[in-house]
């Protein structure tokens, strides 16, 4: 008799002694959310997949808009409907307005509470009071729009001197570079090398790794082994270190009392002007802390408003109506002037539909930045308990038919005649987040975007590569901190004669 033949019989007991196994893994859910079964330690991790926020709609599709997954050790709750992330950010937002502890290599990019994942308290809430009134106020971005004016003409310029298809990806990361460089430190930088690359090489790999997952994030008892075999610790701390180094040497220069005096204060002199002087019994800031908030600053800024860019031209390239009826209304408003000026912008209806639309499709962050709860309450009906990890999927829920009339088609003329906004109080569009965690740039960010976009759509008429049509334009995803197109946009500018 053969081997499989004398074991045949063992075969039928291999469910009997599975059995345990697979009722342990099926945890009594009684007044929990629904949600997939989990393996063994790993919880829910294989199920995220290389674009998460579309993984988690394809399981919210199935199980519902609250949804428990556990990652590691980390239980985590999925919100993929307006209704339940009203309850998360609006009726609950002070239960949910906690940042989860960051642990292992990623404590080295935020070695103080700051404003994006600082801890909840007295200094965060200090903090985001310095962000509202002397970093972002409406009177501090308009004071930039000099800076935002000048770096636009010169990339208008470059473009002009430039024949065939330009790498539009490229050009609008190295724009939104160099504002938000002399927005905050006073000067571009562009063209330095870190001791780990060049500059924008640099900014680039740290925004990557940022919105990646380290074994640490999951299992912090042990998972900071994995991430030291694989090499992420050594590479992160690689980086941080690079840009501490950076940031030293911006601070050094600011604090050089040989310095040439300034008209215009940058975000620098601000925070120094903070940290030397105590305001009122507010938290002096030390230098540490003020290398915090550049971090924030300095690597959100760049990143949310050149995608932001990215996407808005490639729907465009992909839609040539929108274009050409887009460019008709900045054109016919402006005329002859041969730039757009800020001022020109708010009397841009569509242009601004245009904006909004590809932030429904594009957020720049598919999931908000993970939120905790910190005492036990009920969600749609749900317990949820204290460390419970959230996460919501604005990508998930701008995309809902539930909300939205042919949700995944770029039609800007769905906001004519809306009330709906970005600003955070419509739940099913959430681009920037709502709540105390709210972004905090986003009027800063959205200055940079418009009035760039508005100069390209302005100066030049867009055309496809050499044998290209709109439905060949790539729309793959790359995701980090932000969710990138994942091969460049290559377009072929053409100058647009107003005289």
């Amino acid at each position: 008799m053969d081997t499989f033949s004398s074991s045949y019989p063992y075969y039928f007991l291999l469910p009997l002694l599975l059995l345990p196994l697979l009722l342990s893994m099926r945890k009594n859910r009684k007044g929990l959310p629904p949600g997939p079964p989990k393996l063994p330690i790993i919880g829910n991790l294989h199920q995220l997949g290389d674009l998460p926020h579309r993984s988690l709609w394809k399981l919210s599709e199935k199980y519902g808009p609250i949804m428990l997954l556990q990652f590691g050790r980390k239980p985590t709750l999925i919100i993929s409907s307006a209704e339940v992330a009203s309850e998360i950010l609006k009726t609950h937002d002070l239960n949910f307005c906690h940042r989860p502890s960051l642990v292992g290599p990623k404590r080295l990019s935020y070695d103080c509470q700051d404003i994006l994942f600082g801890t909840y308290g007295e200094f965060w809430r200090e903090l985001r009071r310095i962000c509202a009134v002397e970093l972002f106020s409406l009177k501090r971005v308009q004071s930039y729009g000099f800076v935002r004016e000048e770096e636009v003409a010169i990339l208008v310029k470059s473009i002009s001197e430039t024949s065939g298809p330009i790498n539009l990806t490229e050009k609008l990361f190295s724009l939104t570079d160099r504002i938000v460089c002399r927005v905050a430190f006073g000067k571009s930088y562009q063209g330095r090398d870190f001791d780990v690359g060049k500059f924008h090489d640099v900014v680039y790999e740290a925004t990557k790794m940022l919105g990646s997952f380290s074994a640490a994030d999951f299992f912090p008892y042990y998972g900071w082994i994995i991430d030291v075999l694989s090499g992420f610790n050594s590479r992160l701390e690689k980086l941080f270190l690079s840009f501490d180094s950076f940031y030293q040497k911006v601070i050094d220069e600011h604090l050089d009392p040989e310095r040439k005096k300034v008209e215009m204060e940058d975000i620098v002199d601000v925070l120094l002007g903070l940290q030397a002087h105590d305001q009122s019994g507010a938290t002096r800031l030390t230098i540490s802390q003020v290398k915090g908030i550049l971090m924030n600053l300095f690597l959100g800024g760049v990143e949310t408003s050149s995608v932001t860019m990215v996407w808005t031209m490639t729907e465009l390239a992909r839609n040539p109506k929108v274009m050409k009826k887009v460019q008709e209304e900045i054109r016919n408003c402006v005329g002859k002037k041969g730039r757009v000026e800020e001022s020109y912008i708010n009397q841009l209806p569509y242009f601004k539909m245009v904006v909004k639309e590809t932030l429904r499709l594009h957020p720049p962050g598919p999931l908000l930045a993970p939120r905790e709860c910190m005492s036990h309450c009920k969600i749609n009906g749900y317990d949820v308990y204290p460390k419970t990890r959230v996460l919501v999927n604005v990508w998930g829920i701008a995309r809902s038919s539930e909300y939205w009339e042919k949700p995944d088609e770029f039609i800007p003329e769905r906001f004519q005649n809306s009330s709906v906004d970005f600003k955070g109080q419509d739940f099913e569009y959430l681009p920037f987040g709502s709540g105390r965690r709210v972004c905090p740039g986003m009027n800063m960010g959205l200055a940079t975007v418009e009035v760039a976009l508005a100069n390209l759509l302005y100066c030049f008429n867009w055309e496809l590569p050499s044998g290209m049509k709109s439905e060949d334009v790539n729309i793959d995803e790359k995701a980090g901190i932000t969710i990138h197109k994942k091969v460049p946009l290559h377009l072929v500018p053409i100058d647009y004669n107003w005289q």
